[in-house]
């Protein structure tokens, strides 16, 4: 059995009109510790009374192993009549829920010598990025390696952690492009990286690699199949295309591939 523990609430914030910022400690006085890119799973009842869980990338940028006390940060949508949007909304902080984890292989990986990182993610699938974001630095610097993260979002409103990500962008401007993709409401003021439209009608306009390019692809898993497709059409192998799909609430297992 894999084993649980408590995690209490510390902070809570909207970060969109439909997605809520939540950082935990655990309660129990132990660390939660993980590699950038990993998720936990939220244990909770579901509606007909059994117990359900939901899983949820690590969105805290993580730069140092993680010690006792430290908080652990997720972001969340809400979802019409959800089981854990219920539990989310009514969350206090002070309040505590059960957790397991971390799980998951959707990270970046000590072995790689590529030259470019291309990521792409819809909605909260930008949270793993973020988490990676102090990683992705030293391998810039360390390595050279230029990143570009493709993030789709229907308005600026939904584009989630956007601060942390241009921040990073206008620290190495020549390594790292962040290209928000506006697929309804178009950002006039976002800047010359901007685009309309989804993520995967601008992935060929960066050229894939296949020599040189790792891929990580998160969020919907539309997107995913689609960018996943355009890829392996672009002759990247299948290990440098790292997936992770954010699957409906009726069918909850996070997809890592």
């Amino acid at each position: 059995m894999i084993p649980q523990f408590p995690m209490r609430l510390v902070a809570k914030r909207m970060l969109a009109p439909a997605v809520v910022h939540l950082s935990f400690q655990r309660a129990d006085g132990q660390a939660l510790d993980y590699i950038p890119g990993q998720f936990i799973q939220i244990h909770l009842t579901g509606r007909d009374g059994q117990p359900t869980k939901r899983s949820y990338s690590l969105a805290t940028i993580h730069d140092h192993a993680m010690g006792p006390g430290e908080a652990v940060d997720i972001a969340a949508s809400y979802v019409p009549g959800g089981t854990a949007t219920a539990l989310f909304e009514g969350l206090q902080p002070g309040d505590e829920v059960t957790a397991s984890g971390p799980f998951g292989r959707f990270c970046l990986m000590p072995g790689d010598a590529n030259r470019r990182y291309l990521l792409l993610a819809t909605g909260t699938g930008v949270t793993p990025y973020r988490s990676m974001l102090p990683l992705l630095e030293t391998a810039i610097v360390e390595r050279g390696v230029e990143v570009v993260l493709l993030f789709g979002a229907r308005s600026e409103e939904e584009l989630i952690y956007a601060d942390d990500f241009r921040a990073m962008a206008a620290q190495h401007p020549a390594r790292f492009r962040f290209v928000p993709c506006y697929s309804r409401v178009f950002n006039e003021a976002a800047g010359p990286d901007a685009r309309r439209g989804h993520v995967t009608g601008h992935l060929a306009e960066f050229a894939p690699q296949p020599a040189s390019d790792i891929a990580y692809l998160c969020g919907n898993p539309n997107m995913v199949d689609a960018a996943f497709e355009a890829l392996k059409a672009a002759g990247l192998p299948m290990p440098a295309i790292r997936r992770e799909k954010y699957v409906s609430s009726a069918n909850p297992k996070r997809q890592s591939t």
